[in-house]
């Protein structure tokens, strides 16, 4: 099964990063399976993240700080901050 049809796999994007869509997911499977993919990256690589809701939305980013990864941003993906839609956490791996 391709990464594109199953959106749980993670799989490097055009641009050389990494990334996952964990929109369908609640915690604390969201920051597991963020946590796992930057376990495959090394060092200094990049990853994106989409995630929604207020769970993963607080608790992602706090827990990828406290596992002393760096967040580069979280933005609205469709530039509406609103929980319920997407958003977009892109994370350095160090």
């Amino acid at each position: 099964m391709s990464a594109a049809a199953n959106p749980d796999q993670s799989s490097p994007p055009d641009r050389g990063g990494y990334s996952i869509d964990i929109t369908g997911d609640v915690c604390p499977l969201t920051f597991v399976k963020t946590k796992l993919l930057l376990e495959k990256m090394p060092p200094g690589a990049i990853a994106t993240v989409r995630l929604k809701g207020v769970q993963p939305l607080d608790n992602v980013p706090r827990s990828v700080r406290a596992h002393g990864h760096e967040v580069v941003s979280l933005v609205p993906e469709q530039g509406e901050s609103d929980p319920r839609l997407p958003h977009i956490l892109t994370i350095r791996r160090c």
